[in-house]
């Protein structure tokens, strides 16, 4: 079973959790933190069966990649990370943003892009871009069973 293909705006939050240090990477197993550090959500990734699984909601709820395993991937090199694009994303409270915003996240990317420069704004969406075109190629399985996400804010 592959994953669906997850929308853009969870490859911004995957940046601005690894820009932020908010996962801990131990071998192909990662603990991904939330904005609010108050929880972390669990990925395990296997590389020989092109396969992840993560228990954040959208992985668990929506069935697409949620922004806790494309982390993973950034972290890993398995998608090219860029640290001076990342960093337009760093210390994002994205929980409480998604709150505001009724999760239309959407609407919490155009508010966080709000304050960049057009010349940021336009760098970030090319990367984006690139992102999503190489999240497709990858084609990703589910690894296992999917696992209920942690409760709490």
């Amino acid at each position: 079973m592959k994953w669906k293909h997850p929308p853009k705006p969870k490859i911004y939050e995957a940046l601005g959790t690894v820009a932020d240090g908010r996962i801990e990477l131990n071998g192909d197993t990662a603990k991904v933190f939330s904005s609010s550090g108050n929880k972390f959500y669990e990925v395990q990734y296997d590389p020989a069966e092109n396969a992840i699984m993560a228990n954040d909601n959208s992985s668990y709820w929506q069935g697409y990649l949620g922004y806790p395993a494309i982390a993973m991937l950034f972290k890993l090199g398995v998608l090219e990370y860029k640290p001076e694009i990342a960093g337009l994303l760093k210390g994002i409270a994205w929980k409480d943003l998604n709150q505001k915003f009724k999760n239309n996240f959407e609407k919490t990317v155009a508010h966080i892009e709000e304050s960049m420069s057009a010349e940021d704004r336009e760098a970030l969406h090319a990367y984006i871009d690139k992102i999503d075109k190489d999240i497709k190629k990858l084609n990703l399985s589910l690894l296992g069973n999917k696992v209920k996400p942690p409760e709490g804010y």
